[in-house]
């Protein structure tokens, strides 16, 4: 866990302004992972395992609110200082199948993203694929820079060879890296648009394009895997050892028609037999789910094959989870984890206070913790999705106002209200029992 105190002035400001404004910082969820300790060591050794040229599975346990989608994203920081590319998607019936692996791939590439690229990241990984096939051509061999063609005709036969396996299921894949860089250098930048997009799997790219690079059609269900094993090639000889990939919400499954969900949960099945049997080195692969999915009839159950897969014992109390296991269950978010939450986030805003005394010495673990109750109560008592306001209240309407002013006391002065205004969809459904704005006394 980062030490507040090493936190520089500027990534703190960036997270204060973000939680200022009720949205998740871009950065440094390190700070404020709560309760995910337990998880770091064993998941640094799979970040290690994919480094080396292996592959990682998990599946993601929890009920709605208790924190799937910040794991998924505390975990892809974590592996962006590894050097890994990161992707998620979230499973939708209508947007993103999961028995559409092609429509899965497309949305892999668009929410492709590294430590120094946000996503859209492909076409500078291709770019910079590219240049790391031109810098060995020229290190390794006689070749003079200004020689174009012979230059070329070098860098085509060594992608050529790096892409012999993906090439012998999925030769689409090279025949469209190639037309690419024929564009690229001829400068015809329409042409290298459209066939990236097509790299994406995008649909509807230029015919034109497509004959250029000498290839057919839109990505197929079939095909995906063959370029998400391409992609992997990529990453790995541009500088990135591999990919963490989340499959957030997979228990939509659940929801869908019968025959659909099955296609769905065989999709799945395929693409963990397919990284068990080595076909994707550089994979680190995370599903995210509720109990329900995994142990109800109308999810992981309906296929007993992936059921077996995904086998784990929960029978036991949950502080002997293995963090190693299959499925990782999360603990679920209580009041003083909330409490936890709002200390750390006031320790960070300390660091960019004009009166870090004062913000410590009037807003004090027992104000917070009474905060987060009442934010809870506000909520109709539902811990889980009260993070997002809470962290709005505390830094907004009380740390703010504490560091601003000399005589403000948020037990004297401030009374919590909530209006469904500024509340979620889902905040607001958690408070229609109450009134539209509710008032807490702190006092």
């Amino acid at each position: 866990m980062t030490d507040p105190a090493s936190v520089s002035a500027v990534r703190r400001r960036e997270v204060i302004d973000a939680l200022r404004r009720g949205t998740v910082p871009q950065s440094g969820l390190d700070l404020f992972a709560v309760g995910l300790d337990r998880f770091a060591a064993a998941l640094e050794d799979d970040l290690a395992t994919v480094t080396r040229g292996g592959a990682a599975f998990h599946a993601v346990r929890g009920d709605y609110g208790s924190g799937k989608t910040f794991f998924a994203r505390w975990l892809a920081e974590r592996a962006k200082r590894a050097g890994l590319a990161t992707a998620e998607v979230q499973i939708s019936e209508t947007e993103t199948p999961l028995h559409r692996l092609e429509t899965v791939y497309r949305r892999l590439t668009e929410r492709l993203a590294t430590a120094t690229h946000q996503p859209s990241a492909l076409r500078a990984v291709v770019d910079s694929w590219f240049y790391t096939l031109e810098e060995e051509v020229l290190d390794g061999s006689e070749i003079d820079e200004d020689d174009e063609e012979a230059l070329a005709d070098a860098v085509d036969t060594l992608m050529e060879r790096r892409l012999a396996d993906v090439a012998r299921t999925t030769p689409a894949f090279a025949a469209a890296l190639r037309g690419y860089r024929r564009a690229v250098t001829a400068g015809d930048g329409a042409t290298s648009e459209a066939l990236i997009a097509w790299l994406g799997g995008q649909k509807s790219v230029a015919a034109s394009a497509r004959r250029a690079a000498g290839v057919r059609g839109d990505l197929d269900h079939f095909a995906a895997l063959g370029f998400l094993q391409g992609l992997l090639t990529v990453l790995r000889d541009c500088g990135h050892p591999g990919l963490l990939l989340v499959l957030d919400e997979t228990e939509t499954l659940q929801r869908v028609r019968g025959d659909v969900r099955e296609k769905g949960l065989n999709a799945l099945r395929q693409l963990l037999d397919e990284i068990d049997a080595g076909r994707f080195p550089g994979l680190f692969l995370v599903i995210t789910g509720t109990p329900a999915f995994y142990d109800g009839q109308q999810g992981v159950q309906r296929l007993p094959p992936l059921a077996q897969r995904l086998a784990t014992d929960f029978t036991t109390d949950a502080r002997f989870d293995s963090p190693r296991a299959v499925q990782l269950r999360l603990p679920g978010f209580d009041l003083p984890r909330l409490g936890e939450l709002g200390r750390k986030a006031r320790d960070l805003y300390r660091g960019v206070a004009r009166h870090p005394e004062r913000v410590t010495a009037r807003v004090d673990d027992a104000y917070v913790g009474e905060l987060a109750t009442a934010v809870t109560g506000g909520l109709g008592g539902n811990v889980g999705i009260a993070p997002r306001v809470f962290l709005r209240k505390l830094v907004a309407d009380v740390l703010d106002r504490v560091d601003e002013f000399e005589d403000f006391d948020p037990r004297k002065h401030y009374q919590l209200t909530i209006s469904g205004g500024e509340l979620t969809d889902t905040e607001r459904n958690a408070a229609a029992d109450r009134a539209d704005d509710i008032e807490l006394d702190l006092q």
